[in-house]
């Protein structure tokens, strides 16, 4: 019984240990905005270059332009052009990260419902980088607030960054 009873506590203690680890990393793995710009100055791209030059790799999504920039520290990976968020439904300007990442996802919003989104990276709320099949309006403002590439770019896209990689939006 003895032997039960000190196998049947480490067994508990066990779980509990397994359970408080897995608590934790669910509460570290949600990335909320790192600093929100309210009024970007006219030379926010090369602040942001400068800021983030230590930083590996990073997304750089500039509203004003429609590009997308993947960086490697100062060096430029990709230039692609995409399609952000409507004046209706902007695009959320600051610092993020990714923080979720799908090879497929569906999304949804009052109107609309849009099933298998390809290569999906969520970097705020809801907002995220991805493929888009059903357009091709690519350097025009067209989506709800997301960030849509070709799905071939995005496949590429999502490949190389990592969950934790920083992306800065700037108009």
């Amino acid at each position: 019984m003895t032997f039960l009873s000190r196998h049947a506590l480490m067994r508990l203690s066990g779980n509990f240990c397994t359970g408080v680890m897995l608590l934790l990393a669910t509460s570290f793995s949600f990335s909320s905005p790192i600093l929100a710009v309210s009024n970007p100055s006219a030379n926010t791209t090369t602040e942001s270059k400068l800021k983030h030059k230590e930083q590996s790799r990073w997304i750089e999504i500039d509203l004003s332009e429609q590009k997308l920039k993947a960086w490697e520290g100062k060096q430029l990976i990709y230039s692609y052009q995409i399609s952000t968020g409507k004046k209706s439904t902007p695009t959320p300007t600051g610092e993020f990260s990714i923080n979720t990442k799908y090879r497929s996802s569906r999304m949804r919003g009052d109107d609309y419902d849009i099933p298998d989104v390809p290569y999906a990276m969520y970097f705020y709320k809801g907002y995220a980088i991805h493929g888009a099949y059903w357009h091709d309006n690519f350097g025009t403002p067209v989506s709800h607030g997301c960030v849509n590439l070709p799905v071939n770019k995005a496949r590429k896209l999502y490949k190389w960054a990592g969950m934790g990689t920083l992306v800065v939006v700037h108009k």
